[in-house]
């Protein structure tokens, strides 16, 4: 066996530009590393660590099979890495690193030559009492990336800059002239420091001591050795998500939204259930440990009630990204995600009926024919069963297909999308679906999604021959991606409920989810998109006003009806118009509102910004469902369309107008509610 030691010699401080280098900045880290392959990208062979703030020797992250020094958002990592050598060793090579921080200096070194030489601020991570070492990950916390595939015979840490020649003359398990700080050699089955200054170790995921080797695996493979006992080590107390006695007067009243603590940036719906007489939903939020699962359940898809956070960082071992929840063959809830920083899409299964405990998540680890492990994506899965086997999917441009009859041992089917994918269907193969979730919908399977510059969209076609072959492709989301991150389920009396996370709006707070649409897919093969039923619960205080004729370029002001908390369904005769609706959330003028118009010429429907198609009949009324809550609008047309806005908002604007341009309409009646708040006591 050829040996090559990897040693890097790092200090690093976050100190202004041209601000002398920190005190005791200077260190040397050394770890002897055999590569699994020379492709993986993102792990760290060894990091020091305190706090958010991190040095580390890590392989592939910026340039592909490049060691570079990794730091906290590369404050003290080279930028450009051109002229750094690729390494191509085989996967029973150990190598041999140097990157040398010294003073305002960082030089890497491979096998004892110079690789790269660049300036850098340093900073003192070795006299913090917290601070931490790292194998597998390059640091610990949200965004740790992919762990190192491979294996590490012997890793150390020296308080000062070895010298070149002092660097050489190191051997892997053998002491050295110069006292390490800290040491590793894996011997007999230990991963303990051998200066006794990390005592306090975790090995978590795969990763495992073998024949004298710290052995990191794909999947959640790494080991931590802390100072000190850390926050990992003690009791996990979960936080409940909780409305404001008095919230904000901007905040929404009657969609789902998320009170803190956190923000819900990202805010994407995942894993929805109907378990055990309720229905439960997740969604990301941020938690102070990282992107975590919020948690509520409901028994009538309206009014929801908060459980305690269980799936985030410290109780999964990294981040939680989008997926979906199904039932297994056996009977038993699971969800399946995306672990950021994990590198895989991950599984758990719930072990109790609140969904509230859930097995250690298991990565998804698939095999082609020939037992390799495939080139593919790892992000933004969903799972189905269908007959007596799963299907997974992986999110991407033309996502990749798996299979498994038992969630354990999964076969890698290639592309998703069929060959005979249809050219002329209005979105290419290629873009991208993420967030996806398909399921039987009628005689058709549909595929909801997103694409991340788009937004929500689906597809409608046949799953066959292990391959899905769409014949049709509409949006859901009409001025960007505002309607983002779809997810669905099948409530207990066979109905297709979605949600989606409504994104870059002008509404309050973050994390607010669309009201729930039911989907159908009747003979006529036109998708149908209404508000939920159980919406109607919320009404009170009912008027209207009928028999409206709204002449040609005019508007016309409702005297009854006004507010922001409202449902109105506005019915209108065949109507003629080449341009007409109502402008709601008016000031006293009747102007500054948000209007919604059908349009006959162009066959759109306006919802402020918001163009979608739409296209009336001939003779065929219109009835229009409108949702106003505080300065969003959610817009539904005879059921074929539907359409999400918002304006600034402006509290005292609560008028409404009906209007038409070139031509009169016949307004059949205008119905309005007062919508009750979901925050308090169900009526």
């Amino acid at each position: 066996m050829k040996t090559i030691l990897l040693t890097a010699l790092l200090g690093g401080a976050t100190l202004a530009a041209g601000s002398a280098a920190a005190a005791g900045a200077d260190k040397t880290l050394v770890s002897w590393v055999c590569l699994a392959n020379t492709t993986q990208q993102g792990g760290s062979a060894l990091t020091i660590q305190c706090g958010d703030q991190f040095d580390g020797i890590v392989f592939g992250e910026k340039e592909a099979g490049k060691w570079m020094a990794g730091s906290d958002n590369y404050r003290r990592t080279q930028g450009d890495q051109r002229g750094g050598a690729v390494e191509k060793s085989d996967d029973k090579t150990l190598i041999q690193m140097a990157i040398v921080y010294q003073g305002k200096q960082i030089t890497i070194y491979r096998n004892g030559e110079l690789d790269a030489s660049y300036e850098a601020d340093n900073l003192d991570l070795l006299s913090a009492k917290d601070n931490m070492t790292v194998f597998g990950l390059r640091h610990q916390g949200t965004g740790s990336g992919q762990n190192l595939q491979g294996s590490i015979e012997d890793a150390r840490i020296f308080d000062r800059a070895l010298t070149v020649g002092e660097v050489k003359k190191l051997q892997p398990n053998q002491p050295s002239a110069i006292k390490p700080y800290a040491w590793w050699t894996f011997e007999k089955g230990q991963e303990t420091d051998r200066m006794g200054r990390f005592p306090f170790n975790n090995l978590d995921g795969s990763a495992k001591i073998d024949g004298g080797r710290l052995v990191l695996e794909t999947g959640t493979s790494v080991l931590i050795a802390a100072a000190q006992k850390t926050a990992e080590a003690a009791p996990v107390e979960f936080e409940t998500p909780a409305m404001p006695a008095d919230p904000p007067a901007d905040w929404l009243t009657y969609h789902l939204l998320h009170p803190g603590p956190g923000g819900a940036m990202p805010g994407d719906p995942n894993c929805a259930f109907y378990w055990k007489g309720r229905y439960h939903l997740h969604y990301i939020y941020n938690h102070k440990a990282g992107c975590a699962f919020a948690h509520v359940s409901s028994k009538d898809l309206v009014h929801w009630t908060w459980h305690p956070t269980t799936l985030f960082p410290k109780t999964t071992g990294h981040g939680m990204f989008s997926g979906t929840g199904f039932i297994t063959k056996e009977g038993r809830p699971a969800i399946i995600y995306h672990g950021q920083g994990s590198g895989r899409n991950q599984l758990a299964f719930a072990l109790d009926d609140k969904l509230e405990q859930w097995t250690k998540p298991v990565p998804i680890l698939p095999r082609d024919a020939s037992g390799q492990v495939p080139e593919m994506n790892h992000w933004d899965p969903d799972c189905w069963l269908n007959g007596d086997t799963y299907y997974a999917t992986s999110g991407g441009g033309n996502p990749s297909l798996m299979k498994s009859s038992d969630l354990k041992d999964w076969k890698f089917l290639g592309p998703l999308l069929s060959d005979d994918y249809p050219a002329n269907i209005g979105m290419p193969k290629g873009e991208d679906i993420s967030c996806g979730n398909m399921f039987k919908i009628g005689k058709k399977w549909m595929l909801l999604c997103i694409s991340h510059g788009l937004g929500c969209r689906y597809y409608l076609g046949d799953f066959k021959d292990e391959k899905y072959l769409p014949d049709f492709q509409a949006m859901m989301s009409w001025n960007g991606n505002n309607y983002f991150a779809p997810e669905s389920v099948l409530t207990k009396d066979g109905r297709r409920v979605m949600w989606a996370w409504l994104l870059n709006l002008p509404i309050a707070p973050c994390g607010i989810q669309s009201l729930p649409r039911e989907l159908e897919l009747p003979a006529d093969g036109v998708l149908r998109i209404r508000p939920l039923l159980e919406l109607e619960a919320l009404r009170y205080d009912r008027k209207q006003e009928k028999g409206l004729t709204v002449r040609s370029d005019t508007s016309q002001r409702l005297k009854e009806i006004s507010g922001d908390a409202l449902e109105l369904e506005v019915a209108v005769k065949a109507p003629q118009a080449k341009e007409f609706g109502l402008d709601v959330l008016c000031d006293k003028d009747g102007a500054n509102g948000l209007r919604i118009a059908v349009m006959a010429e162009s066959k759109t429907l306006v919802v402020g910004k918001v163009a979608a198609p739409f296209e009336l009949k001939a003779g065929e009324d219109l009835t229009l469902r409108v949702f106003i809550d505080k300065n969003l609008v959610e817009v539904f047309a005879n059921d074929r369309q539907a359409a999400v806005a918002a304006l600034k908002y402006t509290p005292e604007n609560l008028g409404l107008s009906l209007f038409s341009k070139g031509g009169d309409i016949v307004v059949k009646v205008v119905k309005g509610w007062k919508m009750k708040s979901i925050s308090t006591p169900k009526h």
